[in-house]
């Protein structure tokens, strides 16, 4: 009982400490008044560990009183310190502190703005920035909504411009998930549910929920791990799920299935997805259900299907172009196509991942959206097909510029995490998050206080949305149609700057299918329906 005994030995520290703070009066009245020296600060000492057990704000401080007032003080003290102590993590890569300390602050409805102007270096290669208007519009009163839901979708769905990323019960504590979902409920925006099964802490809320199944079809799988339709059906009809997507693989591991430990899987865990407790949870590297793109685009179609009509897409960290042209190949000759598909960067992913793989796999979000979009575009098919953006998305300029590169709305991880209390321990497979956010440990779980968290969540949602539209107008359009490659330059070395205009290559509607420019026309050309050709 691990747990229990981390429980009990941080109240007894506290009780200790009030144990001494009595001794010391006691022995400043009975043996030398200079006992009070030690008496008043132990007294301090114990209020303050009992204040920090019965706040709510700071998870933190819940789990760790007293000693949890160190790292407050750290990011309070000479930048330096701050950069080497709080900026970097165990293996000395930097943290993004800049983007954190927004997140946070959007949180907590402190966002502010900060004097001296940019700290980082506008003539370095790489540095990106949005292009300004001299006629800037007046930003909207209303968020702008995207419909979710081709000719084949029964039941459209208004998914916001931005929404909690796919992040599973089980890897993230219930009351992390309560809190993510409670702030979509209450901002209106869409939670996806990541691959570990539909539990009660995503309906309980209410919140608009994406339904994602992965390789291990979590929550609707056979006892021989098969998909189980009738079960995915009967959940799939609830009304807080209002999209279903199929996971093919994510930005951190593209390839291989998702791990979580067997010191997770407690009870409620094993039960939600349907697996034996305590013991690792391996999914599958490939799924079951499809080895071809026309049987992948037929099994989407089902899933729409099954849900009664619901808008039914697929998630995936884009590798080999020609593969994804197949499946749209597929999409053409089978008459239908997803309502939405996520693209996931490979510098994205929460969870924990083989180095070599989170550093080398994949493509990242900005070629991926550049890939699918000018697939989609070119084969006739971007008008009936959303894309969803997942990749370090924490921003509005982040927002704004995956729009630009083809996406229609995003979804983060990440800064959800840290909108309810993340501090990027890096803790997250050892069950033992100091914060309560990816642990199990129902005591350090309690830190994380829902009625607490769930505004941050709904505050950093609002905030960052408004962000994007303040930048969107400031560039002269009001909605996210009417962003265009050009308006988003880059810098390719300390002299030159180039527009994604200028930078890459756009194709024009149904170009594939008439007459393919060459650098498209082999992938294109060897792109076959049946089967994923390497």
């Amino acid at each position: 009982m691990p747990g229990k005994v981390r429980g009990v030995t941080r109240v007894g520290i506290i009780a200790l400490i009030w144990v001494a703070a009595v001794a010391a009066v006691v022995a400043s009245a009975g043996v030398s008044p200079s006992w009070l020296l030690a008496a008043v600060p132990l007294t301090l000492l114990g209020l303050l560990g009992a204040w920090d057990l019965l706040q709510r704000r700071h998870s933190v401080l819940r789990n760790y009183p007293v000693l949890g007032h160190a790292r407050f003080l750290l990011e309070r003290i000479r930048p330096e310190l701050q950069q080497y102590f709080i900026e970097r993590n165990y293996d000395g890569r930097p943290f993004d502190r800049d983007v954190r300390s927004i997140v946070y602050e959007r949180a907590k409805g402190t966002d502010a703005e900060e004097p001296f102007g940019t700290e980082r270096d506008v003539y370095q290669p790489g540095h990106e920035f949005l292009v300004p208007s001299m006629a800037p519009r007046a930003v909207p009163q209303t968020p702008p909504r995207v419909r979710i839901g081709g000719p084949d979708c029964a039941h459209p769905y208004d998914m916001a411009l931005l929404n909690v990323s796919a992040m599973s019960f089980g890897s993230l504590s219930a009351n992390a998930v309560l809190a993510l979902n409670g702030g979509a409920a209450a901002g209106g925006f869409a939670h996806d549910t990541g691959e570990g099964g539909l539990s009660e802490y995503h309906l309980r809320p209410g919140g608009d929920l994406v339904w994602e199944i992965g390789t291990g079809y979590f929550g609707c799988r056979t006892q021989d791990g098969d998909f189980d339709a009738a079960e995915f059906a009967d959940k799939a009809a609830h009304d807080h799920v209002r999209c279903v997507s199929l996971k093919l693989s994510q930005g951190a591991k593209p390839g291989i299935g998702g791990v979580l430990p067997g010191a997770k899987v407690d009870a409620e865990i094993a039960r939600v997805r349907e697996v034996p407790e305590g013991r690792t949870v391996v999914s599958p590297p490939y799924h079951r259900v499809f080895s071809t793109p026309r049987e992948l685009v037929r099994f989407i179609a089902r899933m729409r299907e099954l849900s009664g009509g619901k808008p039914a897409g697929f998630k995936l960290c884009v590798g080999s172009r020609r593969q994804f042209l197949a499946v749209c190949k597929a999409m053409l000759d089978e008459g239908t196509a997803p309502d939405f598909i996520v693209v996931d960067g490979a510098e994205g992913g929460t969870g924990a991942a083989p180095l070599e793989f989170a550093d080398h796999m994949g493509a990242p979000l900005t070629e991926g959206l550049l890939t699918v979009h000018n697939a989609l575009v070119g084969a006739g098919l971007r008008d009936r097909v959303r894309i969803g953006a997942s990749g370090k998305i924490a921003t509005g300029t982040d927002l704004v510029k995956r729009m630009v590169q083809g996406a229609d709305y995003g979804n983060a991880a990440r800064a959800m995490m840290f909108a309810v209390g993340c501090i990027q321990a890096q803790r997250c497979h050892t069950n033992t998050c100091p914060t309560g956010v990816t642990t199990q440990d129902r005591r350090r779980a309690r830190a994380l206080d829902v009625r607490d968290k769930t505004p941050r969540v709904q505050r950093f949602q609002e905030a960052t949305v408004a962000g994007a539209l303040q930048i969107m107008a400031s560039m002269g359009v009001t909605d996210p149609a009417e962003l265009r490659p050009h308006m988003l330059r880059r810098r390719v070395d300390p002299c030159t700057e180039r527009s994604y205009e200028e930078l890459y290559e756009w194709l024009a509607p149904g170009q594939l299918l008439a007459e393919p420019p060459a650098s498209w026309a082999a992938d294109w050309k060897a792109a076959d329906p049946d089967r994923f050709t390497v």
